[in-house]
């Protein structure tokens, strides 16, 4: 059974974003490295890799709405064996594919996909279990 492993949320402004989700809930809001517009949300303690520490617990992230491979509506994310497998089977099902799969380096593949309803999903293969 694939999990929920991570959430994406959509901004218009950063820091305005930023600013609420730390007020409201406490969540600690960071940039990714490099020139990723991605901004890592830790919503539970993490361990040294920034795996959460709390069974149940996920963390998310928040990028630009709209931008190239960015919903508009916030986005759950599920882990699973291989996106390349599970694209198929969300087609095979009635979905379609929305982007992707995408390598992110030193951490694994990415891809979304639609589901029969038309609702937008994020597939993660964390890089254990990458191809070489």
């Amino acid at each position: 059974m694939d999990r929920v492993c991570h959430f994406e949320i959509p901004f218009a402004d950063k820091k305005r974003a930023a600013t609420f989700y730390q007020t409201v809930f406490g969540w600690q809001i960071s940039d990714a490295p490099g020139d990723m517009p991605y901004s890592f949300v830790i919503t539970t303690p993490v361990d040294e890799s920034f795996a959460p520490r709390e069974p149940g617990g996920i963390n998310g992230g928040m990028y630009p709405r709209g931008d190239e491979g960015g919903s508009k509506s916030p986005v759950v994310v599920i882990e699973v064996e291989s996106c390349e497998s599970r694209i198929a089977d969300v087609e095979r099902a009635g979905g379609s594919k929305v982007l992707g799969p995408h390598e992110i380096p030193n951490m694994g593949i990415y891809a979304q996909v639609k589901d029969s309803e038309g609702n937008t999903i994020g597939l993660w293969q964390p890089l254990r279990h990458a191809p070489n």
